[in-house]
């Protein structure tokens, strides 16, 4: 484009001097076209070119999940100020999802630990950063009476609460509540109860041969039908959905007990640390020939590392 400019300027100056030179001008063609070509080169804008950023720093790079925001308190004492009513007394509704450090884990005496709690706003508010986390009861584990709502939580969303705790240097067991707080003051808990959450753990002194031994914090033996009611299929399956809490690294052993003497195989499972277990693999087939009545039950029994026998779970068989 620049080149066809200045060629176009080049040819009217040339014209421009022989008309000159043809009417008799003292003027010198040659130095005229130099003259006027130089002054055309000058007259143009410069093509500058930048070193630019590699192509691949203009695409934007994938943040991972944001993980819970560990806590400051704002209060290092126990508040004063007494709850009123009303005000915002339709936001106190929470319930609370998951939460982990499962209760009776063991500690050390003087070991810091993160606690967190995953909590569902059930109210038709929504809660800002004017909300707060206080001290409700039991021991404070080294943390703030109060804490602010790390983040705005709209109605149904749910909220994680990250405190860093530190264990009595006392062995013992302890426990440690917490509430909610409206910006009027008013205290809530989770559930149709407002019941404080909590972490309860266990201080030992893990160094000596007399440390408390990791245990089953926690056992449970849930039946369940598939399907539900009637009798369509070929066989009514009743499913034994197992969950077993340890409070430290812990090897186990248990068996599946029925009515029918039917004792299944045995499960085993290892915790390399405090921690959960499921399982749901131990099914009780009944056909549409089978008794029925209300008196089957199952039962799950610890065998290994120690023997132990949790209640019987009955269930109904009844094919209409």
């Amino acid at each position: 484009m620049f080149k066809f400019k200045i060629y176009n300027l080049f040819a009217l100056t040339v014209i421009s001097a022989l008309l000159l030179t043809a009417c008799g001008e003292s003027v010198d063609a040659e130095a005229v076209i130099q003259t006027s070509v130089a002054e055309t080169v000058a007259a143009q804008t410069p093509i500058i070119i930048t070193e630019t950023s590699a192509p691949g720093s203009l695409i934007p790079t994938q943040t991972p999940f944001a993980q819970p925001t560990l806590l400051t308190p704002i209060s290092l004492v126990s508040p004063t100020t007494a709850p009123v009513t009303g005000g915002k007394a339709e936001c106190a509704s929470a319930s609370l999802q998951d939460e982990t450090v499962v209760d009776g884990k063991i500690f050390k005496p003087g070991e810091q630990f993160t606690k967190t709690w995953y909590i569902t706003n059930t109210s038709p508010c929504v809660w800002d950063t004017t909300y707060k986390i206080v001290f409700w009861s039991g021991d404070i584990l080294g943390g703030g009476y109060v804490y602010q709502v790390p983040q705005v939580t709209g109605p149904g969303q749910t909220l994680p609460i990250s405190l860093v705790l530190t264990t009595p240097t006392t062995p013992g067991t302890y426990r440690s509540e917490w509430k909610l707080q409206t910006p009027d003051n008013i205290n809530f808990g989770v559930g149709v109860y407002q019941a404080a959450f909590y972490t309860e753990i266990e201080v030992a002194n893990l160094t000596t041969t007399t440390a408390i031994a990791y245990d089953i914090t926690s056992a449970s033996l849930v039946i369940t039908r598939e399907p539900k009611t009637g009798c369509q299929p070929a066989n009514m399956l009743y499913t034994a959905n197992v969950t077993i809490t340890t409070n430290g690294p812990l090897k186990v052993k248990y068996r599946i007990y029925q009515q029918d003497g039917n004792n299944g195989n045995s499960y085993k499972f290892e915790l390399k640390e405090a921690g959960e277990y499921t399982n749901s693999t131990h099914v009780w087939k009944l056909g549409r020939a089978a008794s029925q009545n209300s008196n089957r039950w199952m039962q799950l029994v610890i065998t290994e590392p120690f023997y132990r026998e949790y209640p019987q779970v009955p269930f109904d068989f009844y094919c209409p």
